[in-house]
Formats: structure tokens, C-alpha cells, sequence
């Protein structure tokens, strides 16, 4: 995993986004236009928290998020997600 150069702020975290899957259980191969967004990613970097808010997600923790959860934004070429913390469902 490669160095991010951005610190989000307060209670926010930035979240590489998994692949979607490319077949399903039984092995039917699924086209790009059928392919579902994924609800999964790595946390790559956290912000300090807040006073209300301490910051429970770490840098490499596997997460689990809404479907239509932060804001898409693209640094270095690559996507990512960045959202608060209490956007973020579940630590797998």
C-alpha cells in the first residue's frame, strides 16, 4: 500500500474502495455494465477525531460502508473515498 499525501480532517477517513466482483458464486463472469459498486474498502488514512467523536478506525483497517456513503475523489491517479467516520458500518 502506497503513501497517501492527504490528512483528512476531524472525524474523517479516507478509504480505498475493493474491486468489484468479476463473477459470481456459481462462475457466471460479470460484464462492467451489470457490476454493482462496491461496499468495502481499506482505510488509508484517518483523521484525529473530534472531542465528541475519538477516532476508532486505524490506517489498514478492512471496512464495511453505506452504498451511496462519502465523496468520490481521485488523488495520483487512483480512486478513493473519503467519508466520516460514522458513515462507516462495520470493521470486517
Amino acid at each position: 500500500m502506497a503513501e497517501v499525501k492527504i490528512k483528512p480532517l476531524a472525524d474523517r477517513v479516507l478509504i480505498e474502495p475493493m474491486a468489484a466482483e468479476q463473477k459470481t458464486a456459481s462462475g457466471i463472469i460479470i460484464p462492467d455494465t451489470a457490476k454493482e459498486k462496491p461496499q468495502r474498502g481499506k482505510v488509508v488514512a484517518v483523521g484525529a477525531g473530534t472531542k465528541d467523536e475519538p477516532m476508532e478506525l486505524k490506517v489498514g483497517d478492512e471496512v464495511l460502508y453505506g452504498k451511496y456513503a462519502g465523496t468520490e475523489i481521485s488523488i495520483d491517479g487512483k480512486d478513493y473515498l473519503m467519508m466520516r467516520q460514522s458513515d462507516v458500518l462495520a470493521i470486517i
